[in-house]
């Protein structure tokens, strides 16, 4: 398998992501109006409706106030393009 990459930098999280037709979203139920709690997601167009997307603006700045880094995968162990992400603490 092809291994995933930790990065906090904004730039390649953002183009990972519409590269593949990803954007930015949060689980519904976890948004809240200070902006700063929310589990956040990479919302794929086959993806489940529990996700709301939201601008990216709001994204990094619920991801700068959690601390969190990103874990992205770029090929599957095959060769595929890989939409495996994973939201971690830095």
């Amino acid at each position: 398998m092809s291994e995933a990459h930790k990065t906090t930098d904004h730039d390649e999280i953002r183009k990972w992501a519409e590269e593949r037709d990803g954007a930015p979203a949060a689980v519904a139920d976890t948004l809240d109006s200070d902006r700063s709690g929310a589990l956040l997601r990479i919302c794929f167009r086959d993806e489940e409706d529990s996700l709301e997307t939201i601008e990216w603006d709001r994204f990094f700045d619920i991801f700068e106030k959690n601390k969190l880094a990103a874990l992205l995968q770029d090929d599957t162990k095959d060769g595929g393009t890989s939409r495996f992400v994973k939201f971690v603490d830095r």
